[in-house]
């Protein structure tokens, strides 16, 4: 295992990207508390301020605040309803411009990314900041700004980009180490959440230093895999790459507008959530064999799976839906209040992995419903958005059913047809 004697990494965070975006395209915004939300200004009481700008955080609101809690905080904090599309287009003009100035290694999310280092960036970490910076501010807009860490690897850095936020450049040459890094509270820590500091305060690390200190095989019987052992190496500035991942699930999850919170509604948002679930499965080649549906419901929730026989059609995925809510509506109270309704196609399989169940005439029946979903999915591509749909197709208020606001997933163009 390498420990680098240089930095080696960028990392690049924009200073509250949504808020920041919705400053840039509205100029009547700029310089003033913003807080965007899910749902229609009429609907705001009931919501909750899902990204606010650095002048709403300076007041003291923060992200996933209820707006009523917000608002006492900022009087002034301007409500601004979610415009996912333009986020999505947002981030790929901003990757672009960071792609002349150096090579994106990794995206990370919709608001952070990658970059390993060349000889000239190693030498000038400095100028190629400022080289960032003001390609973004000349090209793409003074009010969305980024916050930028360098270090020997990419835990270090993504560390160090938060220490001087907004449009800050932190530093952290391995000679420097560990410290920068020392004063830091343990959950400074990407992975290090309210229950892993409870464990680690349980075995007596109370502080960034007595975490240093620990051995790594303790942080791996603390962590209970490997993860704890791999975070003791990268916080001690070696060189790890992240261990390859595979794909285990699609799914989609929408909170119910006010009106959309009882059965009926909350199956017809599922529906276009599946759909749209299904749609990416099939656009990255995969089958599924399980189908879940789960529902927040005011005061309880309710959980249902369902067995599917490797498949990756609409028909078959629709009707595992519709069998699942009438498991539902036996269970939950006749009037129950849906408040987030979420579906997800889960035990994955490649195409070149599949195996038909003769059983169920996979040969004639399924293979049917797919080359009709191939189909479908082939005119919707050529004409655009939804020229022919399975069912009935109605968005809620707000729009946005499968392409809304992201941290993890940075929805395709199709995730908004």
């Amino acid at each position: 295992m390498r420990q680098p004697a240089t930095i080696e990494r960028l990392y690049l965070d924009f200073d509250g990207f949504f808020a920041s975006v919705m400053q840039q395209a509205m100029p009547q915004l700029r310089g003033k508390p913003v807080g965007v939300i899910p749902f229609d200004t009429s609907a705001a009481h009931t919501t909750v301020v899902i990204a606010c700008s650095k002048e709403a955080k300076a007041a003291g609101c923060s992200n996933v605040m209820r707006v009523p809690e917000a608002k006492a905080l900022c009087p002034d904090l301007i409500l601004v309803t979610q415009r996912p599309d333009l986020f999505r287009r947002a981030h790929n003009t901003l990757l672009n411009e960071i792609a002349c100035e150096i090579p994106v290694e990794t995206v990370k999310s919709i608001d952070e990314l990658c970059c390993i280092l060349d000889t000239r960036a190693i030498a000038a970490p400095e100028a190629l900041a400022l080289r960032i910076k003001d390609r973004l501010r000349r090209n793409v807009g003074d009010q969305i700004t980024c916050s930028i860490g360098f270090a020997a690897n990419r835990l270090l850095a993504k560390i160090a980009c938060k220490i001087d936020k907004p449009n800050g450049t932190t530093i952290w040459h391995p000679k420097d180490m560990p410290q920068p890094l020392l004063p830091l509270p343990l959950e400074t820590i990407p992975g290090v959440g309210r229950r892993m500091e409870e464990r680690l305060r349980a075995a007596g690390i109370t502080s960034m230093d007595a975490l240093w200190k620990t051995q790594p095989k303790h942080l791996r019987a603390l962590w209970g895999n490997v993860n704890g052992e791999r975070m003791w190496y990268a916080l001690h500035g070696y060189d790890l790459h992240a261990q390859p991942t595979a794909r285990g699930m699609f799914g989609h999850g929408r909170v119910l507008p006010p009106g959309w919170r009882d059965a009926g509604k909350a199956e017809e948002i599922s529906r276009l959530l599946l759909t749209k679930a299904a749609r990416r499965m099939r656009r990255d080649g995969f089958f599924a064999r399980k189908l879940w549906l789960w529902l927040d419901i005011r005061n309880s929730a309710w959980f249902g799976t369902h067995d599917l026989p490797s498949v990756k059609d609409d028909h078959a995925c629709l009707d595992g839906l519709k069998r699942l809510w009438q498991r539902a509506r036996r269970e939950i109270a006749p009037r129950a209040e849906i408040v987030r309704v979420g579906v997800t196609l889960a035990e994955l399989s490649a195409a070149n992995e599949r195996q038909l169940d003769l059983l169920l005439n996979d040969d004639s029946d399924r293979q049917k419903c797919e080359r009709i979903t191939d189909t479908i999915d082939t005119l919707n591509r050529k004409f655009g958005k939804r020229v022919v749909t399975v069912g009935p197709w109605t968005p809620p208020p707000g729009g946005y059913a499968g392409g809304k606001i992201a941290y993890n997933r940075i929805p395709s163009a199709e995730d908004f047809w």
